[in-house]
């Protein structure tokens, strides 16, 4: 994690707590030019508008007065989403029996993605899910991304 989003979650994490919220994520992009300060906020039952605009109205002059970015920038906060992406070992465990989708950096048996149960993530990274009643295991350097997959 960049120093600025690791100042923002350290900044964050508490205001965000006050509102009955966790921080999920940061983001610091840029994007078509602009720079993006995004917070990805959670909480059981999920996050509603008001819970954005709660967490934003109460981090934003704190950010302000930190400073923590020294040049301007678009603010976002948002809900980590149904299909947010697992990054921390507390996110796999949290999610450990929930549908996933792996996407790979090349094709793994012919596909670039696989969908399946989470099984597990091992200390070494490897992911593995169950697929139609069956094991598969993706080392990590086989591992793009791993998030949460909603069946429609």
């Amino acid at each position: 994690m960049s120093k600025v989003t690791e100042r923002v979650q350290a900044l964050a994490g508490p205001v965000a707590a006050e509102c009955g919220c966790e921080v999920w994520d940061v983001e610091y992009v840029r994007e078509a030019g602009e720079w993006y300060l995004r917070l990805y906020i959670d909480k059981p039952g999920g996050v509603s508008i008001d819970d954005c605009e709660a967490v934003s109205r109460a981090l934003d002059p704190i950010l302000d007065e930190a400073d923590p970015i020294p040049t301007s920038y678009i603010f976002e906060v948002s809900s980590a989403g149904a299909e947010r992406v697992l990054k921390r070992e507390r996110d796999f465990e949290r999610f450990t029996g929930e549908e996933v989708e792996v996407r790979h950096y090349q094709p793994v048996g012919g596909l670039k993605s696989h969908v399946g149960t989470l099984v597990s993530r091992d200390a070494d990274g490897t992911v593995t899910i169950a697929v139609k009643g069956e094991s598969m295991s993706f080392k990590s350097a086989q591992v793009a991304q791993v998030r949460l997959h909603m069946t429609i």
